[in-house]
């Protein structure tokens, strides 16, 4: 392993496999988006913010405690690890993308 592979952010030992549950889970937000008409403005968001993805995670890991004390989610967590890696946030803008142009 070089030094590249150990400081690259998505080297394939952190690559996270999304469950049918996670992509069902992107799938609910794209339609929700969609429904409320909000298409541009989520995909430049989504765009603007991918290279945050990282830090941004690590700053929902560590607001976890106060976040849950006022919205109870079971999966908060999981979906804190889903939204790390910038290739799910890309998922998720095509997933949009194609909500859009289908309808």
């Amino acid at each position: 392993m070089n030094i590249k592979e150990i400081l690259s952010f998505n080297s394939p030992s952190s690559e996270l496999s999304l469950t049918p549950e996670d992509r069902q889970f992107l799938e609910k937000i794209a339609r929700k988006i969609h429904q409320h008409g909000l298409v541009t403005p989520a995909v430049f968001f989504l765009e603007m913010s991918k290279p945050l993805s990282l830090l941004g995670s690590h700053f929902l890991v560590f607001f976890g405690p106060i976040i849950n004390a006022f919205i109870r989610s079971e999966n908060y967590y999981r979906t804190v690890e889903v939204f790390e890696e910038p290739k799910n946030v890309e998922l998720l803008i095509r997933i949009i993308e194609e909500i859009d142009k289908n309808e």
